[in-house]
């Protein structure tokens, strides 16, 4: 993997999210570390991906990237804070998470309250001194493949409460081939997660560019 000014990235989780996240970084010539509970999984990725890409197991991958990106289910994030707590102390984690499940008719439906969202409770389950980001989640898989590194540039929406970031998290979603648009804290991750405002799968119903943006965010 090649040596970058830039924090390190890694990409936790090797599913539909995770390959797509992992891929756009590779293209924005970005390095990153992918991870899997299943190592070989990783590791196939890794080198369909190429050179920029090294895999890791789970642990080594967190210790060593200041950028964790949780591309697993919500249920699977809070388990591996409980398991990893002591390793995302003081890192920057993303949480592209949508807390939903298959409703039997082909649909979903919210695994959570109707007004709850997943960055607000993983929030109140932080490990020490970490940093939360809600971002990379606004978009299904096949959008977040197809509509990046577009002109005019298509847009992915995130939150944090930690405005001190803000920069080190644009230059990751630029990277990844997207315009940043921040919408404020973790307290409006409701509006970019599934069935919100700002989600391809919910009012918002597709891709927008900045200037299409703005007339969303009010």
């Amino acid at each position: 993997m090649e040596k970058t000014n830039k924090p390190t990235v890694a990409v936790i989780g090797v599913g539909n999210i995770g390959k797509v996240v992992a891929a756009n970084l590779v293209k924005g010539n970005r390095p990153v570390i992918v991870a899997a509970r299943n190592v070989e999984h990783a590791k196939a990725l890794s080198n369909e991906l190429g050179h920029l890409v090294q895999s890791m197991e789970l642990g080594a991958a967190i210790n060593a990237a200041d950028i964790i990106v949780m591309a697993v289910w919500f249920d699977s994030i809070k388990e591996l804070f409980y398991q990893y707590g002591a390793n995302l102390q003081g890192k920057i984690i993303v949480d592209p998470s949508n807390p939903i499940a298959p409703d039997g008719n082909g649909g979903f439906v919210k695994t959570i309250g109707a007004q709850e969202s997943a960055g607000q409770i993983l929030s109140a389950l932080l490990p020490k001194d970490a940093k939360l980001v809600k971002a990379l989640g606004t978009l299904g898989a096949a959008s977040l493949a197809n509509a990046a590194f577009q002109q005019p540039g298509n847009v992915l929406f995130y939150a944090t409460d930690d405005t001190d970031i803000n920069t080190t998290i644009e230059e990751l979603i630029t990277d990844s081939g997207f315009d940043p648009v921040r919408i404020g804290g973790i307290n409006q991750s409701i509006r970019i997660e599934v069935f919100g405002a700002l989600h391809e799968f919910g009012a918002l119903g597709k891709t927008v560019t900045a200037s299409e943006a703005k007339e969303k965010i009010i």
